[in-house]
């Protein structure tokens, strides 16, 4: 009895020390002394002691475990370890692991998070959102871009250029703004919710292109020459990658530069031998400097003894001979610049290598680089301008438009569709808060800006796409009213560019995460490949040792924060919320076991099981988008107007983590350990549900008036004046919040039958006057009002010969109606 009593203390040992996550040599020290204590009180057994005995041999043993434990381990390791190319290899490497690493680690440290500094506008930041880019949004009509000039009006490219909006990220030094990221964000969501060709125009300059090369890798003379001039404008670039053959594989372009000697400005000079042909490039057809990514050789061994050097990156002027622009794509109906550009035997000398000879072949880990930081900027702006405009414009529709005598956004139907857009709007700004602040501290997450790419485009096609379910036909119409119909048009753009989503979600997040953000199979792997085998080893020793109470820990904890349903962990905070992030503990201790057991089952085979692993990216992506969620709370000083929206997005993505789970486990195999992980995760069941029809309720109810809430979650969009397509509804909106104390009156009145309704508005209204119901002041505020509201509800209509595109016909056909 007294050996039984013992193995359970050695088991209640071992499950604490797991669960605390205490150190090896702690736990051995802890058990040492239980067993002691009970050998001296009661009977000793040799059995518990041999078991305690040889955990400890093994531990303090080295040379013994080294020899007989790692080293076959070691080998075997080696020769399992999936095929990575040298693309593969850069882009696993390249950024850096953030708030993604607490996460997939199993027990993350909230405090850390809520300690994060709240990114805000500087004044300065804020002054030029308010008055630069407010005044370039009313220069343009986002239907005469798109339909009329198929492009920004020439004084729009000259203001741009005068007020340095392609200087954004540019340091003050060079002539830039030197904004910060957050500032970069904001001004981009802002022109977006104008004209998506104006944030895109803004964007891509700032974004993954020559400037923030030259920021990081380029030498001094490139950034004294370049960067001024990018900051005033005096350069237009573009940056080239994609062609024909080569997407999403990037390392697979066929586009080569070969090291030979040529004449440069009268001299012969050291140089490369270009050929190139690239498309879908932004900004090339009105480019002045080409950024150019491809494959460089040294077949004569002039710079070395390395004959394929690898990708690299070059900046080109593109009046230089042999460059070629051709003409413009046009994608989807969006008039921003794109088209495609090519080269044959062109000749540039060496030091047009962005960052000089020193980084040939160094250009796929710097553009993976400056995308881990800038992917999470500029497209996760756009669709959040997405949100913010359809969550503002279609709350308003919802209250003007009336069927069946009653406001549209009262339906049952139509409430489920505006809650989709509530919850997502909230989510979508908390995302890119945390996501730009988390570049603002200097880090380049490149997991994280994965997540929020993928998620948060796809959001903004939800979003859109249910905004134009609510608008109907006022949605459908094209012209210069509508201002659904350019963003809901292009959202294929925002997600097929900078990885896309199919790649993003099957490939990368989980891909890269699972080896960038897992506390040791990196370095694992860097051991593995270490040429100095015993240095390996010993590296290996440490690293997989621990990675063994790594995994005895995740499966302790996840079993036990399963059958506690996550109630014993700690609450970083008191209040409602608390419980979230209990809930969400027990989620990222199950993604770290499964994680664990699912690469030591399948090894290299992970790779190809790619709707496997994206379940698991998509418990990563939602534990990472709860997180902003609650983080955006606590910034905003915890205010009751928000915890609706809080619940209704962690309760979705804890209902959304626990479908990814239950559905890799249904289709892992062996299927026999799929259902025992699906039990040790969720003991009792699947209980997470979706949001509630009452929930959804609350969060749908401030898109019908005026507060502060609906104000903070669009704040930082271009509304307009009244004949603007925004500023038209939000006028009749507020006119309608205004009267509606009157349209209540006359209902009551009709209802007591103290007023027959007549066939005409403007007779019934009469009616009212004269018989008190209403005051003069009433009845013509109502009719105002009323004129306001149908007049938002109308679409635009062209003649024949405007729809073909033949303005100055159009224009004289009016000219002679109007005479």
């Amino acid at each position: 009895m007294i050996t039984l009593t013992q193995i359970l203390v050695l088991i209640g040992v071992t499950w604490g020390a797991a669960y605390m996550r205490a150190r090896m040599g702690i736990a051995l020290a802890i058990a040492g002394a239980a067993l002691a204590i009970m050998s001296i009180h009661g009977e000793f057994k040799l059995i518990p002691w041999l078991l305690y005995g040889a955990v400890a041999l093994l531990f303090f043993a080295d040379d013994l475990r080294k020899d007989r434990i790692t080293r076959p381990i070691f080998k075997m390791f080696k020769s399992v370890l999936p095929p990575m190319n040298q693309t593969e290899r850069e882009a696993l490497e390249a950024g850096d692991v953030w708030w993604d690493g607490e996460l997939f680690k199993g027990n993350p440290d909230w405090k850390e998070m809520l300690s994060y500094e709240k990114p805000e506008l500087s004044a300065e930041e804020q002054s030029f959102v308010d008055n630069q880019v407010e005044t370039v949004c009313n220069m343009c009509s986002d239907w005469d871009i798109n339909f009329k000039d198929k492009d920004l009006p020439s004084e729009v490219w000259e203001y741009l250029k005068k007020e340095g909006f392609w200087g954004l990220i540019i340091p003050k030094e060079y002539g830039g703004k030197g904004f910060s990221a957050l500032a970069h964000s904001t001004i981009v969501t802002k022109l977006s919710t104008r004209s998506g060709v104006l944030g895109v125009t803004t964007m891509v300059p700032n974004s993954l292109g020559p400037a923030e090369l030259l920021l990081h890798y380029g030498t001094d003379e490139q950034k004294n020459y370049y960067l001024p001039r990018l900051a005033k404008g005096d350069e237009i670039p573009c940056f080239a990658l994609t062609g024909p053959k080569a997407g999403s594989d990037a390392g697979a372009i066929p586009d080569t530069g070969i090291i030979c000697k040529g004449e440069y400005e009268g001299e012969e000079v050291l140089g490369i031998r270009l050929n190139w042909d690239k498309r879908y490039i932004t900004l090339a057809p009105v480019a002045t400097v080409l950024g150019l990514a491809f494959k460089m050789y040294d077949p004569d061994g002039l710079i070395g003894d390395k004959e394929d050097i690898g990708i690299t990156v070059a900046l080109i002027p593109t009046n230089h001979p042999g460059v070629e622009i051709g003409d413009r794509h046009y994608p989807m109906g969006q008039a921003f610049m794109n088209g495609p550009t090519r080269g044959k035997d062109v000749f540039i000398p060496l030091d047009w290598i962005i960052g000089g000879q020193d980084y040939a072949g160094k250009g796929w880990r710097m553009l993976v680089e400056c995308l881990s930081a800038g992917r999470g900027i500029s497209l996760p702006s756009s669709s959040t301008a997405t949100g913010k405009l359809a969550y503002r414009a279609t709350g308003a529709y919802s209250v003007l438009r009336e069927q069946f005598k009653t406001q549209i956004g009262k339906f049952e139907g139509v409430e489920e569709a505006l809650a989709r857009i509530a919850g997502n709007t909230y989510q979508l700004e908390a995302a890119r808060l945390m996501t730009a602040g988390a570049v603002d501290m200097g880090v380049k997450p490149s997991v994280v800006t994965a997540i929020a790419k993928y998620h948060m485009t796809e959001a903004a096609r939800n979003l859109v796409t249910d905004s134009m379910d609510i608008h109907g036909g006022r949605g459908v119409i094209m012209g210069e009213r509508n201002y659904l119909s350019s963003g809901y048009m292009s959202m294929p753009i925002s997600i097929t560019v900078e990885g896309a989503n199919i790649l993003t979600r099957n490939l990368m997040i989980f891909g890269q995460g699972a080896v960038r953000c897992h506390p040791f199979v990196f370095r694992e792997m860097q051991a593995a490949n270490n040429p100095n085998e015993q240095q390996g080893v010993d590296e290996f020793d440490s690293l997989f040792f621990r990675h063994i109470g790594y995994g005895l820990s995740n499966f302790i904890r996840t079993l036990t924060l399963g059958l506690t349903s996550g109630r014993i962990v700690p609450k970083p905070v008191t209040g409602p919320t608390g419980r979230y992030y209990q809930q969400l503990t027990r989620m990222s201790s199950a993604l770290a076991l499964v994680s664990d057991l699912s690469m030591a089952v399948l090894g290299g085979d992970l790779k190809r099981k790619e709707r496997l692993s994206a379940r698991l990216g998509d418990v990563l992506s939602y534990l990472y988008l709860s997180s902003t969620v609650l983080k955006y709370y606590e910034d905003q000083g915890c205010q009751e107007a928000d915890l609706p929206y809080v619940q209704w997005n962690l309760e979705n993505n804890l209902y959304l983590m626990q479908k990814a789970f239950n559905e890799f486990f249904d289709n892992f195999k062996p299927s026999w350990l799929g259902k025992v992980l699906k039990r040790v995760v969720f003991p009792f069941g699947s209980w997470h549900k979706k949001p509630s029809d009452k929930l959804d309720h609350k969060i749908v109810a401030p898109m019908f008036n005026q507060n502060e809430l609906r104000d903070r979650l669009t704040r930082n969009i271009f509304i307009g004046n009244e004949n603007d397509p925004m500023g038209r509804i939000e006028n009749a909106f507020n006119k309608v919040l205004e009267t509606a104390h009157i349209a209540e009156t006359l209902k009551r009145a009709i209802k007591e039958g103290k007023l027959t309704p007549a066939r005409e508005l403007g007779e019934t209204i009469n009616t009212a006057v004269a018989a008190g119901i209403l005051t003069q002041k009433d009845a013509d505020d109502y009719l105002e009002s009323e004129r306001l509201r149908l007049d938002a509800m109308q679409v635009d209509e062209y003649s024949k010969a405007y729809v073909a595109g033949d303005f100055a016909k159009s224009e004289q056909a009016q000219a002679g109606k109007a005479a």
